[in-house]
């Protein structure tokens, strides 16, 4: 029970620590921020991208930026996670820590 408690502990610690850590996902100038826990944050789509008013281009730009960005969040959300739980969680295939 001692280790199921440290483990919910450690779990919270990366979730504040996560919040924190930001990746941004780009296609074509399309910025998106995405915090660790896969939140996204902010998006800057350049003018010259708006004043072109492509609806269709700007919707799939920003589609390949958000999927970059969270893809890249995931990346950083599993490895401190896998951080965090070593020494904690006995190591239990296809769990990742």
């Amino acid at each position: 029970m001692e280790k199921l408690q440290a483990a919910q502990q450690k779990i919270e610690e990366v979730k504040t620590r996560l919040e924190g850590i930001t990746v941004i996902g780009e296609a074509q100038g399309v910025k998106v921020v995405v915090n660790g826990n896969k939140v996204v944050t902010n998006i800057n789509i350049p003018q010259m991208i708006i004043d072109d008013g492509d609806k269709e281009q700007i919707e799939d730009l920003l589609l390949l930026a958000l999927n970059r960005g969270l893809e890249s969040a995931e990346n950083v959300s599993v490895a401190e996670n896998a951080s965090a739980m070593k020494g904690v969680m006995p190591n239990i295939p296809g769990m990742g820590f």
